[in-house]
């Protein structure tokens, strides 16, 4: 059966069963291997990507689900001239990754945190950021959320006394 949805902004068309997990089609039909296949269960969120602006773990979404929706990967954040997302600048500038295995996935959900909240709390973040990171990044993680919103710059600020500040 062809199901018809758009991937990072371009239409697409693939011959699948409605069943096979969006994880696969966009792996082995679309060759878009950034998504990573982790546990297969929606448990470690290796495989989160967005479907109509909202987060999805793609291994247990059928892709007769995505039909007519807008579906946005990893390799969908960057820009047309190839900046990378503030996010993805804020991973780097962090050092955030050590294995590098579940970062797609964590990525997609700190966007969709930031999209959906703006400037999230430390407790929104924690509460949002469900993802599973084996290497135990996730002090690296908060930060660079809070580097991409601007609020660790901010914190920063407010924390250095007026006198150093102004030197």
């Amino acid at each position: 059966m062809a199901i018809a949805f758009t991937v990072n902004g371009q239409p697409v068309s693939v011959t699948v069963e409605e069943d096979t997990p969006l994880l696969w089609v966009l792996r082995e039909e679309l060759g878009l291997t950034g998504t990573k296949f982790g546990c297969g269960v929606a448990a470690c969120g290796a495989c989160s990507v967005q479907v109509d602006g909202a987060l999805v773990r793609s291994c247990s979404l059928p892709v007769g689900e995505a039909a007519g929706k807008a579906v946005r990967t990893i390799e969908g954040l960057k820009a047309a001239d190839g900046t990378l997302h503030k996010v993805q600048q804020a991973w780097i500038a962090a050092q955030v990754p050590q294995c590098g295995y579940c970062q797609s996935g964590q990525i997609m959900a700190a966007v969709a945190l930031i999209e959906q909240v703006g400037t999230p709390s430390d407790a929104e973040i924690d509460a949002a950021m469900t993802n599973i990171c084996r290497c135990g990044t996730y002090p690296r993680i908060r930060a660079a959320i809070r580097a991409a919103t601007g609020a660790a710059a901010a914190a920063t600020a407010a924390s250095v006394p007026a006198e150093q500040g102004d030197a």
